[in-house]
């Protein structure tokens, strides 16, 4: 399993030019992209790991409409926007196969910060319709969740006993999305990455346990590859609320 703190994912940041406006990319899994658009022969660059960053995009700006070869999981977390015509606020999550074309995305006057949540490594956007050549059809896919409502602080630390409640309902080839609320200490078992091609947990309120007693704060991340199985988390002190975002079997 791989997994990074808030902290060490913003020592491991750098800006992308996509359409002359700055977006501040800050990497959790795996290598992020080099550039806001796909060039050829950028797949040299790829690893073997999954891909994950959280996105900043300025204020006022526009990220056009696009597909990429991986599948994807997108959590927009803070700011203002919009997905395509509907609104983007926090937790809105979204989930698009590989190959399907998705956006625009539109940040408002405060800006938009998303996760951008790959299967594998993927070698960069492209642009509909100038791309619309290299668009391989008959398996696209998407999802889109509204925002659930996250507990206050007073009220997370108060949570009696662990709960889910699904956003994506399980689907035959293993994708699926909860969240996760576990109160002070509290212990789960959460979902089997094996069910799936392997699953991102993403913290978006309170704070995880890590190792040697560490906390995984809001937006730190775990990614569970499908060997790793169940995977057993604990809440620290005042509790959690974490994403589960499980991707369909390759």
């Amino acid at each position: 399993m791989l997994q990074t703190s808030t902290a060490q994912a913003d020592t491991q940041r750098h800006i992308v030019n996509v359409d002359e406006q700055e977006y501040l990319l800050r990497e959790y899994v795996g290598v992020a992209p080099k550039r806001g658009i796909y060039v050829e022969g950028n797949e040299a660059n790829g690893n073997s790991l999954p891909q994950g960053f959280l996105v900043s995009q300025p204020p006022h700006s526009t990220t056009r409409a696009h597909f990429h070869e991986s599948n994807q999981f997108q959590v927009f977390v803070d700011g203002d926007g919009h997905f395509g015509k509907q609104p983007a606020a926090p937790l809105t999550v979204q989930y698009a196969n590989g190959h399907t074309p998705y956006g625009p995305i539109k940040a408002g006057s405060n800006g938009i910060m998303y996760f951008t949540l790959r299967q594998r490594w993927d070698p960069g956007a492209k642009y509909m319709p100038q791309m619309r050549d290299r668009l391989v059809r008959g398996n696209q896919r998407q999802r889109l969740v509204g925002a659930p409502q996250l507990l206050s602080a007073q009220a997370l630390a108060q949570v009696e006993s662990a709960h889910t409640q699904t956003l994506i309902e399980p689907e035959p080839d293993g994708l699926y999305a909860l969240l996760c609320t576990l109160g002070s200490g509290q212990l789960m078992q959460l979902e089997d990455a094996a069910r799936g091609g392997g699953q991102y947990h993403v913290v978006v309120n309170g704070a995880l346990l890590g190792d040697a007693d560490s906390a995984l704060d809001r937006w730190s991340c775990q990614y569970a590859f499908p060997e790793d199985g169940e995977v057993p988390v604990q809440a620290a002190q005042g509790g959690a609320q974490v994403l589960i975002l499980r991707f369909p079997k390759l």
